[in-house]
C-alpha cells in the first residue's frame, strides 16, 4: 500500500506536468515527433497500438496515418471495464469511432481485437529512465505488463520535449518505457 505521502507528491507532480503540457503545446510537433518516431519503428514487426489525444495531449494520428500508409496495422485501445486494462482494438484512420467507457473516441465494440507489439503511450511527465507518470488510473500500466507477459513488446512515450523531469517516482506496478518519442528527439530509455 502506498503512503500518503507518496500520494501526495504523485498527485503535485499531476497538476505541475499538466499546466506544463499545456504550456508546451506547440504548432508542428506532432509532426516533429512523428519523424523522431519513424525511423525507430521502420525495423518492428506487428501491429502498433497508438491513442486517441484529449486535451493537450501531444496527437499521435499524423504518425499513425504514416504507419498506416507504409501498411503498419494499427489499434486504438477501448476501456470496457473499470480498473481492467484497456483491450486494443483494429483501427484505420478513417474508421468511425464511439466513445469508451471513459468517455475516449475509440473502435467500436465489434472491432476486431489486436495483441500490439509497439504501444505508443500518452503521459504527463517521463524521464530518460524510461519512468512515465500517467493520469493515476493504473490502465496503461495493467496494458502494458499484459502486452510484455505476451512476449517482446515495444513502449514508447509519445510527449513534448518540455514534459521530461528529472525522475518519475516509482511504484512496484509502475511499467517503465522502452523509448520517448518527442518533437526534439526519439530518447532510449536505460
Amino acid at each position: 500500500m502506498r503512503s500518503p505521502d507518496f500520494a501526495d507528491l504523485k498527485r503535485a507532480l499531476r497538476r505541475a506536468a499538466r499546466e506544463t503540457r499545456a504550456a508546451a503545446v506547440v504548432e508542428g510537433a506532432a509532426d516533429d515527433a512523428a519523424a523522431t518516431a519513424l525511423p525507430q519503428l521502420a525495423g518492428e514487426k506487428g501491429p502498433v497500438a497508438v491513442y486517441w489525444p484529449i486535451g493537450t495531449e501531444l496527437d499521435p494520428r499524423p504518425l499513425a496515418g504514416r504507419l498506416a500508409q507504409a501498411g503498419r496495422k494499427l489499434a486504438l485501445p477501448r476501456i470496457f471495464e473499470e480498473c481492467a486494462p484497456p483491450a486494443f482494438l483494429a483501427w484505420a484512420p478513417d474508421d468511425p469511432l464511439a466513445d469508451d467507457l471513459c468517455g475516449v473516441p475509440s473502435p467500436r465494440d465489434d472491432a476486431a481485437v489486436v495483441e500490439p507489439q509497439t504501444i505508443i503511450v500518452p503521459l504527463l511527465a517521463f524521464d530518460r529512465a524510461g519512468g512515465r507518470l500517467g493520469y493515476g488510473g493504473g490502465y496503461y500500466d495493467r496494458a502494458i505488463a499484459a502486452a510484455r507477459a505476451r512476449g517482446p513488446a515495444l513502449i514508447i512515450g509519445y510527449a513534448f520535449a518540455a514534459q521530461q523531469i528529472d525522475a518519475v517516482p516509482r511504484e512496484p506496478h509502475d511499467q517503465r518505457l522502452d523509448a520517448v518519442a518527442t518533437e526534439r528527439e526519439f530518447i532510449v530509455c536505460r
